[in-house]
């Protein structure tokens, strides 16, 4: 194996930071000694800090790599004004969702439908959190594998290496990639808990910015400025270049062509809007029920902000973190603008595979040391994301299910069994990673936003319609009525996202079925962006059918009140029979 002294730089650079950020990780969570230390920090998080966790938690290594890809397939901003939704959802999350949170000292957001609605749509959101986030992020976690693989293959090289089919032939590399990031991530989460996972945030969010503006400069260096942009993609001058693709003439131009319209009538605008990814109706409907979805019922997300102090901090942290998400998502979809007109201007390293045009460009032309900085605000980006599903998955399934089982142990204990589950999603990722990995082997041109995206879209939209059911009503919604309204919402974001389709496509041949399976004429084609709005509105129509039994109001009313006066104590652990019956007891900490 031969080695150019360069690429030396930039190894010790990306082994400097794995280094320091476990180091850092295992130092600040070095006091976790209760699960309320564990899972939130003791709510004593800076409201700062909580943003930059925030940031560097939606933004993962498939934002870092995808998000180039869409701007260099479109050719314009397109997927940056799914911003505006983003903004827009997390108003009425910081304003409606955090505050009740706050007032029933919730360890998960699942503990809240536990006093609102009863034990069965507590557990039924939590186990639909704990499916969706495995899944989700262990389809994040095989993306940073796709830069590591071909880096080491370049290393041993000693030189370039094109992104071509020979990086791609086998899973092998992929999983040694995904394992040595996962376990370097799952070793300072399982010790340091939130506090660990928050502050190593903060410095992967100011390395992931700073590698993408260090890009756009080496990129706007290659090229000899702006101008050579604009004149590579014309566009840019124009509103298409800037805005969403709602109704100008192109697009509806091309959908005439493609389903053989003269004229388009109403319901055709209809279907066009919802098969369009990137709308300003996507943006402002679809991505902001999206967003309040992620942000006010996905665990993950949310947990963060339970470590601020009061819910006023939280909201702070939740829509600051909104704001810097425009420029956050601008930088990196002008990467891909960016590559586009590089390519053009020289297609020496230009990859087969879109997902990978950032990467190609990263590995083969940027300049020593440079490299190595952006090569760490990738690993970066990845483990943020990847440390934060793991800390809300074990806190998850340690608060909504292991206590719920396994009753009066020590405090030390419930970290224990914390700490196990941290590692327990970590192996089940790197399984999902791995199964990713064949299907990108399979499918190189596989876009990776919409998969990512599209995996929490079939459960987060009717996640968020029990949610709004217990925020918006007073008196609406049952534990019986709840589960009949997610298994609506469930089966019509499955058909609506076509997965049944899928399934039946891929199964068939195993059982000798030799024919392809269709969406029935009836039922229109729907974007990702669409598909949790879908699912709410579902949930929720069916699930105000219902109404809450009066029991079960009283009792969340002595919960609110207990606690408001009791020391801060996980809602699982308390006394859930008696508390309906008026007992309102309290495991440990104190007692109503």
């Amino acid at each position: 194996m031969r080695t150019d002294g360069r690429l030396l730089v930039d190894g010790c650079i990306v082994l400097f930071y794995f280094v320091a950020i476990t180091a850092v990780g295992l130092y600040m969570g070095r006091r976790e000694k209760t699960l309320n230390d564990f899972a939130l920090g003791g709510r004593r998080v800076p409201w700062w800090a909580v943003m930059a966790s925030i940031i560097a938690a939606e933004t993962s290594a498939a934002t870092f790599l995808g998000a180039p890809g869409e701007g260099y397939t479109n050719k314009s901003f397109a997927y940056v004004q799914l911003v505006l939704g983003l903004i827009i959802g997390r108003f009425v999350v910081g304003n409606v969702f955090l505050k009740p949170y706050y007032t029933f000292k919730v360890y998960t957001v699942y503990d809240y439908l536990g006093v609102r609605f009863g034990p069965w749509t507590k557990g039924f959101v939590s186990a639909l959190f704990l499916f969706m986030r495995t899944l989700a992020s262990g389809t994040r976690l095989f993306i940073p594998s796709l830069v590591m693989v071909v880096a080491y293959r370049m290393f041993a090289a000693g030189g370039q290496v094109q992104f071509g089919q020979e990086a791609v032939t086998t899973v092998g590399p992929y999983l040694t990639a995904v394992v040595a990031l996962a376990i370097v991530t799952c070793l300072y989460t399982a010790v340091g808990g939130i506090k660990a996972v928050i502050w190593t945030d903060v410095i992967q969010a100011c390395l992931m910015f700073g590698g993408a503006l260090i890009a756009i400069g080496t990129l706007l260096s290659h090229l000899g400025g702006l101008g050579e942009v604009v004149r590579a993609v014309p566009q840019l001058t124009t509103h298409e270049g800037y805005f969403l693709h709602g109704f100008e003439s192109s697009v509806v131009a091309k959908w005439k062509e493609s389903h053989r319209l003269a004229v388009m009538g109403p319901w055709d605008y209809v279907k066009l809007i919802l098969a369009s990814d990137y709308t300003l109706f996507s943006a402002l409907i679809g991505a902001t029920l999206g967003n309040m979805a992620a942000f006010g019922t996905d665990q993950d997300m949310v947990q963060r902000m339970l470590t601020a102090e009061t819910h006023q901090r939280a909201r702070r942290s939740l829509i600051t973190a909104a704001f810097m998400d425009l420029p956050i998502a601008s930088a990196f979809v002008f990467i891909g603008i960016l590559l586009f007109a590089y390519y053009q201007k020289d297609p020496t390293y230009r990859p087969r595979a879109t997902a990978d045009v950032f990467g190609s460009y990263i590995l083969n032309v940027m300049p020593v040391g440079i490299r190595g900085l952006v090569l760490a605000g990738i690993f970066a980006t990845a483990m943020g994301s990847f440390s934060a599903a793991l800390n809300a998955l074990a806190t998850g399934a340690t608060n909504d299910w292991y206590i719920r089982w396994v009753r009066a142990k020590s405090e030390a204990h419930y970290v224990r069994a914390a700490r196990w589950f941290t590692v327990l999603f970590a192996l089940l990722m790197i399984g999902i990673a791995t199964g990713f990995a064949y299907a990108k082997v399979t499918n190189p041109g596989l876009r990776i936003i919409p998969v990512v995206l599209g995996i929490a879209g079939f459960i987060l939209g009717p996640m968020l319609g029990v949610f709004l059911i217990g925020l918006l009503t007073k008196g609406r919604g049952s534990d019986a009525g709840n589960v009949l309204a997610l298994a609506a919402g469930l089966l019509a974001t499955v058909v609506v996202g076509q997965l049944n389709i899928t399934v039946l496509n891929t199964v068939a041949p195993v059982f000798g079925i030799h024919r392809t399976f269709q969406q029935p004429a009836g039922i229109p084609d729907v974007s990702f962006t669409w598909w949790p709005m879908i699912g709410a509105l579902v949930v929720f129509c069916v699930g105000v059918l219902f109404r809450t039994p009066r029991r079960v109001l009283e009792s969340a009313v002595r919960h609110a009140e207990a606690a408001q006066t009791a020391a801060d104590v996980p809602l699982a652990l308390r006394d859930t029979a008696g508390a309906r019956e008026g007992v309102g007891a309290l495991g440990r900490g104190g007692g109503a």
